[in-house]
């Protein structure tokens, strides 16, 4: 098992690792919208969505891998009427086969953002 850690992502805000990497697979904790060089949050879901996405590209590449081997991501978002504008930007950054998703309506997220992303990807 070795600890995924990079600048490039948002650090850790409680006692969790970036990412872990065992048997060839990346496990991506919960990347939410803060940019990792100022500690800002987007407004609005398009940026928010974006700077997540962005973060666990950053974070799958530090792992050896890229956002093309991600296999299921989990994403967690505060309002489903969000859905169609997160799928649109999305799709931006996979591509066919698109990874396995789930997609779950939840009450609040950390620092109160709008999207979390997880993912699990071949390295």
């Amino acid at each position: 098992m070795k600890k995924i850690s990079t600048d490039k992502a948002p650090a850790a805000i409680g006692p969790y690792s970036q990412a872990m990497v065992i048997n060839n697979m990346v496990f991506t904790s919960g990347q939410i919208p803060v940019d990792p060089a100022t500690g800002d949050i987007p407004e609005g879901i398009e940026a928010q969505t974006n700077q997540a996405l962005t973060n666990v590209k950053n974070l799958l590449e530090a792992a050896g891998t890229s956002i093309d081997n991600v296999v299921k991501t989990t994403v967690f978002i505060q309002n489903m009427s969000d859905f169609s504008v997160i799928n649109e930007i999305y799709q931006s950054y996979f591509s066919e086969p698109y990874p396995a998703r789930s997609c779950v309506e939840v009450a609040k997220l950390p620092k109160g953002v709008l999207i979390e992303v997880e993912a699990i990807a071949e390295v």
